[in-house]
């Protein structure tokens, strides 16, 4: 009873206390001034701070507010520091401003001189251990009970203009709501927020959503990434967190609806995804950092279980795996995202399908990545409907249109209409051949993907540091000519893996039949597109009377076709360089029985051009010529002056 009257008596004198304590605090550890116009009791364990301010030297006052209202734990106080239980905020204000160098908000982020060295810092951050003193430290310091009014943050610079406006937020029994209103330079969005969250458990679940129709769009994508990404709602939840042996696991969950996404390096449109979500459960400890395989990722329909993983402790390790339990082939095609996929928009299907894929890597031993990716379909699946393209048009004559740069630059026939198109029976087996053992020596025993070049491709990219080799077998490059314009986006790469696995695997075509039609497709120089037209461009002759020297170098330029001319000097003989493809290729093609020791022994980098190709590459002129002109030209002199 005696200790209650004493701290009945004595309160006011210990908050005037504590106060001081924490404004000699600020003011030691920041160069600022923190003026408290007020502070006192208004109950037993009721507090009122008036006229709050905080101005760093020299700068604009970078906080105020009018008044703070709460309830504390009175025994807090004695112990100097303040535990408060309930909340109340009015009018504050937040005004950060940045002038050329010069700012008021800069000195709350340098680095403490006086502040003891990070050991651990060398033997890698645990950044684990930090986000769980992140987590513990905002939820044991949340009230009970919170109460904001007016509550507004801005950020004012030369070139950018932020301003926040909260007119309420309030946080009652667990329960969370606010309105808010966000305005960077001319972009606004207006949201509600609503929530729950139990600090006790560490567990806090939000919801965002739009408070107009115009949705949320997020700042700086377009300027900082030339792109755009909207949502109408989003959902974010921390369920569960656990610490143990310097490893933080946390689970929770995330959704969002939908979300409109546009980048070039995407897609050529607007992706709109009506429903995406993510069970996650993250664990991130010293050196490692990890997506565990329970947690589950949703498009829509679609669900897919990740694993994802990075260590660093010795070296960089790498895994990533994804797995989807078998789903029926429509759940997969209705999820996939609008204007992410042109071709496949509309497809319909039956059957059911199975995806799984892994990858490993050790950064200290790039050559022995490990990729594997498989997708299984029931026995009774088959395409019932055909979305905005039929797959099957390149078994007949069709309309083939080329693109560069994502616009189109030719259209031709592809089939007996077009003078320039050749039967495959048409075409020298040595073009066939050589272009089978440089491009894709598999083709006629792979379902459309070789993972073995496609690892090697992988390995090579990274010991080069650059996307030096692409991986792509003849099926994988003929649709990307015949059914996807030619912009560089990733979505691109996965379309054409989806439509290259159902031609393959349900026979849509023919394997003579894509090889012919690529054939007949492929560019070989300038405005030169299939085997007939390169044949009379390079050597005036049709594509059935190439020889062997000839064939190799036309497949030697179809990787790069637009830098012809650089295999030649300038009196149109192939460069020095050039001979050891020609050794590789040819030996190559005798290794495996396509051509004979005599055919090999004789073939030399040697070729004749004749056709257009010789009037764009020969520029030097004919030293026989010359030659041949002053002979005869001395001959007439002499019989000029024997006559004389």
């Amino acid at each position: 009873m005696i200790l209650v009257i004493l701290l009945f008596v004595f309160r006011s004198r210990v908050l005037q206390y504590t106060i001081g304590r924490v404004i000699t605090k600020v003011e030691n550890k920041y160069p600022v001034d923190f003026n408290i116009g007020n502070a006192e009791f208004a109950s037993w364990n009721t507090v009122v701070l008036s006229n709050i301010s905080l101005t760093p030297h020299n700068q604009a006052t970078l906080f105020t507010t009018d008044s703070v209202n709460a309830t504390v734990s009175v025994s807090s106080i004695f112990r100097g520091r303040v535990v408060f239980r309930r909340l109340e905020v009015a009018n504050g204000y937040l005004t950060a401003v940045k002038n050329g160098d010069r700012n008021n908000f800069s000195f709350l982020f340098k680095k403490d001189d006086n502040a003891p060295v990070d050991t651990t810092e060398a033997k890698g951050r645990n950044y684990g251990a930090l986000l769980n003193r992140v987590i513990e430290t905002a939820f044991d310091n949340v009230p009970d009970q919170v109460y904001f009014k007016n509550l507004n943050a801005s950020y004012v610079s030369t070139n950018r203009t932020i301003d926040v406006k909260m007119p309420y937020f309030t946080m009652d029994d667990g329960k969370i709501d606010a309105r808010m209103s966000v305005k960077v330079d001319s972009l606004e969005n207006n949201m509600h927020v609503q929530g729950a969250i139990d600090p006790g458990d560490y567990v806090i679940s939000v919801d965002l959503f739009a408070f107009d129709d115009r949705g949320i769009t997020l700042p700086y994508v377009k300027e900082k990434l030339a792109g755009k990404v909207a949502f109408d709602t989003l959902h974010l939840s921390l369920t569960n967190k656990t610490f143990r042996r310097d490893m933080l696991t946390v689970r929770g969950s995330a959704m969002v609806n939908d979300l409109i996404v546009n980048h070039e390096k995407l897609a050529d449109e607007d992706i709109h995804v009506k429903e995406g979500a993510v069970d996650y459960v993250v664990t991130l400890g010293p050196n490692l950092y990890v997506i565990d395989s329970l947690t589950e990722v949703r498009v829509n329909k679609a669900k897919a279980n990740i694993y994802a993983a990075y260590n660093n402790a010795t070296s960089k390790i790498i895994d990533l795996k994804v797995k989807t339990e078998e789903v029926p082939a429509n759940n997969f095609f209705e999820s996939l995202p609008s204007g992410l996929f042109e071709n496949l928009e509309g497809i319909r299907a039956q059957g059911k399908l199975k995806y799984k894929m892994s990858f490993h890597l050790n950064m200290d031993s790039v050559n022995q990545v490990r990729f594997n990716s498989d997708l299984d379909a029931s026995d009774d699946f088959k395409i019932v409907q055909y979305g905005n393209t039929n797959l099957k048009k390149i078994n007949g004559s069709f309309v083939h249109t080329v693109y560069e740069y994502g616009k189109p630059v030719r259209t031709f026939t592809v089939g007996p209409s077009n003078p320039f198109f050749s039967p495959i029976s048409e075409i020298s087996p040595y073009l066939r051949n050589a272009i089978l053992t440089a491009e894709d020596a598999y083709f006629y025993q792979h379902n459309g993907f070789h993972e073995e070049a496609f690892r090697q491709a992988i390995a090579k990219n990274l010991k080069e540091g650059e996307f030096a080799r692409g991986g792509s077998t003849i099926s994988m490059q003929l649709v990307k000519n015949v059914f996807l314009t030619r912009q560089k986006t990733v979505t691109r790469k996965v379309e054409e893996a989806i439509i290259v696995w159902m031609i393959e695997n349900l026979d849509l075509v023919s394997k003579n039949r894509m090889f012919e039609v690529y054939l007949n497709i492929i560019e070989w120089g300038p405005d030169v597109y299939g085997a007939k037209d390169a044949s009379r461009f390079y050597f005036g002759k049709q594509p059935s009377e190439l020889n062997l020297a000839e064939a190799i170098f036309l497949t030697s330029i179809i990787p790069s076709p637009k830098r012809f001319r650089s295999s030649f000097d300038s009196y149109g003989n192939l460069r020095p360089y050039k001979s050891g493809y020609y050794r590789l290729i040819g030996g190559n093609m005798l290794r495996r029985g396509l051509i004979s020791r005599e055919v090999y022994d004789s073939l030399s980098p040697n070729v004749q051009l004749y056709g257009r190709a010789r009037d764009l590459i020969v520029t030097a002129q004919d030293t026989s010529v010359v030659e041949e002109m002053d002979t005869t030209q001395f001959e007439l002199n002499t019989i000029d002056l024997l006559d004389f």
